[in-house]
């Protein structure tokens, strides 16, 4: 009896064992599993942490290139344009070399309808200004925002150097997008002159919500001319068109004159040649060599047809 039940504790307690070492087996692999599942989000984070100092680096390029800001700039003008329905190549052409040469080449040209355009520049500077958005020192950002002011007055007045406008002269100056609406209030809010400067100078500041109200002008000013022109064409062939009518008119009106004279003259020739026939009959009648030959008149009868006809 007692060796019974020593077996049967035995028994319960390898079974308690057991149990322990799957439940402890368990926990292991599911610690380890987490462990595995919080490694792999580490990783994925560091990957997108050095993503995102790979494209901070190339802003930063970007930003210090005028080439990288020109490409950067241009970018958001041409998803701009197009978002408003422009169209390149009808409503706007890109690095267009105006004088010829390379001296002259705006970023975009709008076409504005009858051979006038607007140049428009994209290579203004946006990293002084993001750098000043960063800061939460305010003296930082007031002075961040007041070289932001001197890039943008000096990138005007190389813009203003280059004369586009005597080449593209609808407006007499050029545009200067910035490709951020909130820098152009910045830098406006920063320096109050700075607008009579810009205008002074003719460069026309503005960001995406202005160049959409240009851009929308623009090409409502290419439409309204374009239908205008075809208007013009269509008024152009109709008065070909009613001179050409007139003209055949006149040349029927003068066939028509012709030949009624023609029947009248003929009906005349008739009449008399008749009348000679008749004068001629007794005569051959004595000499009794028979009658002479009647006058036809059926070519009478068919101009008398084609006369009415015309008539």
């Amino acid at each position: 009896m007692g060796t019974g039940v020593l077996v049967a504790f035995v028994v319960v307690l390898i079974l308690l064992v057991a149990a322990a070492l799957m439940l402890l087996w368990r926990l292991y692999s599911d610690s380890a599993r987490r462990a595995d599942d919080a490694l792999r989000m580490v990783e994925a984070e560091r990957a997108r942490s050095t993503a995102q100092q790979a494209a901070l680096r190339r802003y930063e390029v970007a930003f210090a290139s005028i080439t990288g800001r020109g490409e950067l700039g241009e970018q958001v003008l041409v998803e701009t344009a197009r978002s408003l329905g422009l169209r390149e190549g009808i409503h706007f052409t890109l690095q267009t070399d105006l004088a010829g040469g390379g001296a002259a080449r705006p970023d975009m040209v709008l076409e504005v309808g009858g051979g006038r355009q607007v140049p428009v520049d994209s290579k203004a500077s946006l990293a002084v200004w993001a750098e000043a958005m960063e800061t939460d020192d305010p003296e930082e950002r007031a002075e961040a925002l007041r070289v932001h002011v001197r890039n943008i007055r000096s990138r005007a007045t190389e813009l203003a150097s280059k004369g586009y406008q005597r080449w593209a002269d609808a407006i007499y100056g050029s545009i200067m997008f910035v490709p951020s609406d909130a820098a152009v209030i910045a830098a406006l809010d920063t320096d109050p002159q700075l607008l009579s400067w810009l205008l002074s100078k003719r460069v026309f500041l503005c960001g995406p919500t202005g160049f959409a109200v240009l851009g929308s002008a623009a090409m409502f000013a290419s439409t309204e001319r374009t239908l205008a022109e075809d208007i013009e064409q269509v008024r152009s062939q109709a008065v070909r068109s009613q001179r050409a009518a007139t003209n055949a008119v006149e040349a029927v009106n003068l066939s028509s004159t012709h030949l009624q004279r023609f029947v009248s003259a003929r009906r005349r020739e008739l009449d008399a040649l008749e009348a000679f026939r008749n004068s001629v009959q007794p005569l051959a009648e004595t000499a009794g060599s028979g009658e002479v030959a009647e006058v036809r008149r059926e070519d009478d009868v068919s101009l008398n047809g084609a006369d009415a006809t015309h008539n």
